[in-house]
């Protein structure tokens, strides 16, 4: 019978052999990185990688060890690129990634004379975040769509814009992710907005009296259990709570209500017939605020970038590898499909941290050049 302990003693002497022939080669990429600062080439190199990997991979036998052999070796030379990025950001080279992750560090954000866009009409939930971010006598304006309110901080007709990017209950808001690609505006915070909708009638209404009600997509879904009482009701889709609201109030027709916030009552003149319709007591909306400059606060702990990166396999935890081998929190994750491209996608994630930080920098250096792009949506 095979002893078990002297098995186990021979793992522990090869084990030994193997890390000290894996410092030695460690020790032989910090040469490689000096080299590659002193003659400026990059860090990853695609052809020298595939010509290794099918080099060693021949050296084994048997599919299962080549198998093996092909994903150590992955490993090895990504642990290498991460070391080279370190070294690389010690000696300050790579000055181009270096502009992409340069944000202008401010003590806060000003909002002193701030002019801020939104979309939808008073009343809106948007409305609600901008007052309780910038407060209730700020200089702020609506338009109908995000693009609009995109651009307008584009063109400086807004300092800020103020937008929904994900719901607790219903999910990201895709459209706003795009735009978030789509323009060179950077989100500078954050804040969160509990929805609590309620049904609103004109004055003379009682909750009997309903007949249609007016709501956005999402509210109506938010609000199914309490609806689900009422099926006689007829549910009419608008583009906005609000927009539903002002229509009941124009039209002064007791058999129509809205299902909108309390403030939306309040502005519109109308009566509150029942509270908190939707089912969650937890149902909260964060809203980005988005500026055209790179400017973070100087205490800012979260980090929001996108990137593209080539539809193969082992790609995606490339990029995330540099996320867990510099110990950085990612607290989300999303991915939307590349506009044109079948099957292909680009994700947006969020993690813990800040720009001036040295394990977020070598983390970005390391997906800036390994994505096929990316782009850093803020420092917040």
């Amino acid at each position: 019978m095979l002893d078990l302990n002297k098995i186990r003693d021979n793992i522990d002497e090869t084990d030994q052999a193997i890390i000290e022939l894996f410092e030695k080669r460690m020790k032989l990429c910090e040469e490689v990185a000096e080299y590659k600062i002193e003659t400026g080439k990059q860090v990853l190199d695609t052809t020298r990688e595939k010509q290794k990997l099918e080099k060693v991979t021949s050296l084994a036998t048997g599919d299962f060890n080549k198998k093996s052999v092909e994903e150590l070796f992955k490993q090895i030379m990504a642990m290498s690129r991460k070391m080279q990025y370190q070294i690389l950001e010690r000696h300050g080279a790579d000055t181009q990634v270096n502009d992409v992750i340069t944000f202008e560090e401010t003590e806060d954000i000003n909002k002193d004379g701030a002019r801020i866009v939104y979309q939808g009409l008073e009343g809106a939930y948007a409305h609600d975040a901008v007052c309780q971010y910038f407060g209730e006598d700020a200089d702020m304006y609506h338009v109908d769509t995000w693009k609009d309110a995109m651009e307008d901080v584009r063109d400086g007709k807004a300092d800020y814009a103020v937008l929904p990017i994900e719901n607790s209950t219903a999910g990201i808001v895709s459209q706003v992710y795009d735009l978030l690609v789509d323009y060179d505006n950077y989100i500078v915070a954050e804040t969160f907005v509990k929805v609590e909708h309620a049904l609103l009638g004109t004055q003379d209404a009682d909750i009997s009296d309903i007949q249609v009600v007016y709501s956005h997509p999402q509210s109506l879904m938010q609000s199914a259990k309490f609806l689900d009482e009422h099926r006689e009701w007829q549910q009419i889709s608008l583009s906005n709570n609000a927009v539903s609201a002002k229509k009941v109030a124009d039209e002064q027709d007791k058999t129509h209500g809205a299902i909108a916030s309390v403030r939306a009552g309040k502005l519109y003149g109308l009566k509150v017939l029942k509270e908190k319709v939707n089912y969650s007591d937890v149902n909260t909306t964060r809203f980005v605020v988005v500026a055209k400059n790179k400017v973070c606060k100087k205490d800012a702990g979260k980090i929001s970038i996108c990137f593209e990166i080539a539809h193969e396999s082992g790609s995606l935890y490339n990029m995330l590898s540099h996320i867990i081998f510099n110990n950085l929190n990612m607290t989300k994750i999303e991915s939307r499909p590349i506009e044109g491209r079948k099957w292909e996608y680009r994700f947006f994630i969020d993690f813990e941290g800040r720009l001036c930080d040295a394990a977020v920098r070598n983390t970005l250096k390391g997906i800036a050049a390994e994505a096929i792009n990316m782009k850093i949506l803020g420092n917040y």
